[in-house]
């Protein structure tokens, strides 16, 4: 069958040939008018902040002049498709170099920037039709080429080359750069004449492994997570190496070659500080100008000396602490005085974006705005209740957590026993059931980050941070909301792990001080929930998986290639913000360690849980059925029931995941027409084997991954990346700053244990209940840091491309996946309606909640800015 499949395919593309060597026949000694989609480099195309703001006070403004890229100075040179050059290693012929000529007034150009030049490409038959080009730039700085479009070849009509790149001067590379027509061909069909150039650009997006990386190269490779430490700065400053270990597995990032540390010669050294946004991705993968001054937002917002003066003497009684939640709403309501400064005033006049003037919005008294949050615009008191808390477990940012409880005691890797408190408390909310006849009936549910957190729980607890690990029983009621009934806050025993833990368990209360032992005990499970939501579901499990994928897409499947072309808008941005994260988050003393409370042991703690990581299971179906969400039933939507009927994220997601899956269906069905073109698809098969072996090597052994052998397994695999990339990202991305903006809400550090019987802190509980838990969960100013963080991480940027859009209509010159990609648009749009009729139906009660907050993170488009709803394409943030 693999022969009879190959000589086809060999005669299916013999025959294409002849065709278009037929056609190049026609195309002697006439003139193809051309046109040329460009943008000069603007003044936040900069790939080097420092460059930017070189002193105090010179502003962002780029003193590069405007120069014109008409003339000469940039040449292209059509290649030939059919016809191939015997003198050259049978490459396809090389056309004369045409050069851009006037500038024209366009459509194609809807990005303000843009500029469109006419071309003029004279017809040879020894050329024929073009399938690619070769672009010379002769300036001196480089440009963004969108696309080039020749009218009227005869045959063809309109050829689309669409490009999306940056050129730089050609001293900057080896060869002149490449771009191919927007055909789609797997390896063994590509025509002839674009074979080696095929393969050529292959080996210069994988480069050498040597060297540390320039800003104009386009180099995908790989690197440990040996870039988070600093060494110099004592050992204070020193994080485990991740990646290459047993005891520290990690995905793999992109490499950038910096030297080593002078301390410790396997540690990467770090770029300054202002030089952050400058750190080395591949060109291409670099922000747009748009997207960089949205991260300056964050720079200048977050960064604690700007806020910490800006806030002193703001509050009433205690600096640096929150007396009551009265204080915190002043921060929406009033806003923080800001402290201009030179520097300050000299990005807001010097950066073009919309989005940096939003955020930083300040009135004419200079005083910095935080909008409110969604769970406090419609009521300031209802996310306190048990209600809501209970229901962002089903419908806040990080819903991919609670589990239907399978046993009794909660089964365990650490330890198989529970305080025995759990068994009353539960029993006492059970209508008469027994435990066992419940947890038949699928009646309880859990939240447990026991296992999680426990192995780093005494060490956390040497920091800053004091907290407990915690697990949280829910039942579900008639109505089909989720009712708390105990929380278990476990400690480890003071004098050593082999005396065992400390356990206590909390119920509902109302009054008295059980009622604030209650509201502590809730915001443990909240603090718990954040570190693990933004370390584990978020960074670990859509950032860092992810990564690999990118590098290998990018060094093994060429742009001609179909799976290139179906993953590619799902990769946008992500490699820039994983960069930017290790320079400023997640690194050593980083935003993100002063903000969440695993503080240093932050990425230990996600390493840990990659070791668990499996990639089938990051199927929606899959993860609801490994957590006990859902069982398999024929009869039901999607082959699934809900065990909790109303379930927001699952009932949204299942609709989006079945739409992803039946479009890459579509898709995937048109290249491939049985398994053994998968299999021998030489292209996809090396991807594969390299990220299996290599993006992900620490786990390359696991029996788990797809064999990638069939075609069912190409659609899976593609519905899976597709699906964490897009969806899953955005729906425990965009709804940080709506829950988390409000710190009493969504706490994500807590600096004390429950006060000891008998102390003045303790007789607190009872008297002031709002001071006991502010004095509890994340100080002032962290909480004003935080703030700032989830801001920019919730906020759509105005350059965003959403699910089911393209940034580029003529992505592919196929039919038949241009109709399947409008059908699945369509289907988003279906799903949006839904969604909307499901948030107006008040029988769904986990829609909204007490909070009237409906469940929008999964509605597939957005607005600009902080909406709390939209799927764009990638982790673009």
């Amino acid at each position: 069958m693999a022969d009879a499949t190959t000589t086809k395919s060999v005669a299916s593309n013999e025959n294409g040939n002849k065709k278009m060597r037929c056609e190049a026949e026609e195309l002697e000694g006439g003139r193809i008018r051309g046109q040329v989609v460009l943008r000069k480099k603007k003044a936040t195309d900069f790939t080097s902040f420092a460059s930017t703001v070189v002193e105090v006070g010179r502003g962002l403004v780029d003193k590069v002049t405007g120069h014109e890229l008409g003339g000469k100075d940039v040449s292209v040179q059509f290649i030939s498709a059919v016809n191939a050059d015997h003198g050259n290693e049978l490459q396809g012929k090389l056309g004369n170099p045409v050069h851009l000529e006037d500038p024209v007034k366009t459509s194609a150009c809807s990005t303000p920037g843009e500029l469109a030049f006419s071309l003029t490409h004279h017809l040879d038959r020894e050329i024929g039709v073009p399938g690619a080009f070769l672009i010379r730039n002769n300036h001196h700085s480089e440009f963004f080429l969108k696309t080039v479009t020749l009218e009227d070849v005869p045959g063809h009509g309109q050829i689309h080359f669409v490009c999306n790149s940056w050129v730089y001067p050609a001293h900057c590379y080896a060869k002149d750069r490449i771009f191919f027509a927007n055909k789609t061909y797997l390896p063994s069909e590509t025509p002839a004449p674009l074979n080696k150039y095929r393969e050529e650009e292959l080996e210069n997006l994988r480069g050498d492994g040597t060297g540390e990386r320039k800003e104009w190269e386009r180099v995908y490779d790989y690197a440990y997570y040996n870039d988070l430490s600093e060494p110099q700065k004592g050992p204070n400053y020193v994080r485990p190496i991740l990646g290459g270990s047993t005891d520290h597995p990690y995905p793999r990032r992109g490499r950038t070659g910096r030297p080593p540390t002078k301390e410790d010669p396997d540690v990467e050294s770090r770029l300054p500080i202002l030089l952050s946004l400058s750190i080395y991705v591949p060109r291409d993968e670099r922000f747009s100008h748009i997207k960089f001054s949205d991260l300056l937002a964050f720079a200048v917002k977050s960064v604690a000396h700007f806020l910490i003066p800006a806030a002193e003497g703001q509050f009433d009684r205690t600096p640096r602490e929150f007396d009551n939640f009265q204080e915190i709403l002043k921060v929406y309501e009033g806003g923080i005085k800001l402290q201009k400064n030179q520097f300050i005033e000299s990005i807001m006049e010097g950066v073009p974006s919309e989005m940096l003037r939003e955020l930083l919005r300040t009135d004419s008294d200079g005083f910095l705005k935080f909008p409110t949050p969604q769970v406090i615009k419609e009521d300031k008191s209802a996310w306190s209740t048990d209600e809501e808390f209970a229901r962002e477990m089903l419908a806040g940012v990080d819903p991919v957590l609670i589990c239907c409880l399978q046993e009794f005691p909660c089964k365990s890797k650490l330890n198989p026993e529970n305080n025995p408190d759990m068994r009353v408390y539960i029993e006492e909310n059970l209508s008469g059931r027994t435990l066992d006849e419940a947890i038949k009936e699928k009646k309880l549910f859990i939240l447990d980050h026991y296992d999680t957190l426990m192995p780093f729980l005494r060490g956390i607890n040497t920091t800053s941070t004091k907290t407990y690990a915690t697990r949280t029983l829910l039942c579900l009621k008639e109505d089909g909301t989720l009712k708390p009934l105990a929380i278990e806050l476990i400690l480890p025993h003071p004098d050593g792990d082999e005396f065992g833990e400390i356990s206590e368990v909390y119920k509902p209360a109302k009054d008295g001080i059980e009622a604030t032992l209650w509201d502590l005990a809730k915001a443990y499970v909240s603090v718990n929930d954040s570190g693990y939501h933004q370390l584990i579901s978020h960074w670990l499990k859509t950032h860092a998986i992810i990564e690999p994928f990118i590098i290998a897409t990018n060094r093994q499947l060429s742009v001609l290639h179909p799976i290139h072309k179906l993953l590619h808008p799902h990769f946008r941005d992500t490699m820039s913000i994983n960069g930017f994260a290790r320079q400023i988050l997640i690194s050593a003393g980083g935003a993100l360690e002063m903000t969440v409370f695993p503080a240093k042991f932050s990425l230990e703690m996600s390493c840990a849980a990659y070791k668990d990581w499996v990639f089938p299971e990051q199927a929606l179906p899959a993860d609801l059925i490994k957590r006990g969400m859902a069982v398999e039933d024929a009869n039901s939507r999607h082959g699934l029931r809900l065990v909790i009927e109303d379930y927001p994220f699952a009932v949204d997601g299942l609709e989006i995941w079945s739409a992803i899956e039946t479009w890459v269906r579509d898709y995937c069905s048109f290249y491939y027409k049985n398994d053994e073109m998968v299999q021998e698809d030489t292209e996809l098969q090396s991807w594969w084997k390299e990220l299996r072996e290599v993006g992900h090597g620490d786990l390359k052994d696991k029996p788990w991954w797809p064999k990638m052998q069939s075609l069912d397994e190409l659609i899976q695999t593609c519905t899976i990346i597709i699906w964490v990339a897009s969806a899953l990202h955005a729906a425990i991305n965009f709804g940080q700053y709506p829950f988390g903006g409000y710190p009493p809400n969504r706490p994500a550090m807590s600096r004390r244990l429950i006060p000891e019987e008998g102390t003045p802190e303790y007789e607190e509980l009872e008297t002031n209940r709002e001071k006991a838990l502010l004095k509890t969960i994340t100080p002032q100013i962290l909480s004003l840091l935080g703030i700032s963080l989830v801001e920019i991480l919730s906020t759509h940027s105005p350059d965003e491309v959403y699910l089911g859009q393209r940034d580029t209509a003529e992505w592919t010159s196929d039919e038949a996946p241009l109709q399947a990609f409008d059908k699945f648009g369509k289907r988003l749009e279906e799903i949006e309606q839904g969604i909307t009729d499901m948030n107006s139906d008040e029988r769904l009660r986990n829609r909204a909640g007490l909070v009237r907050m409906p469940y929008t993170l999964l509605y597939p488009s957005s607005e600009v800015g902080l909406t709390g709803k939209g799927i764009p394409n990638s982790i673009s943030i």
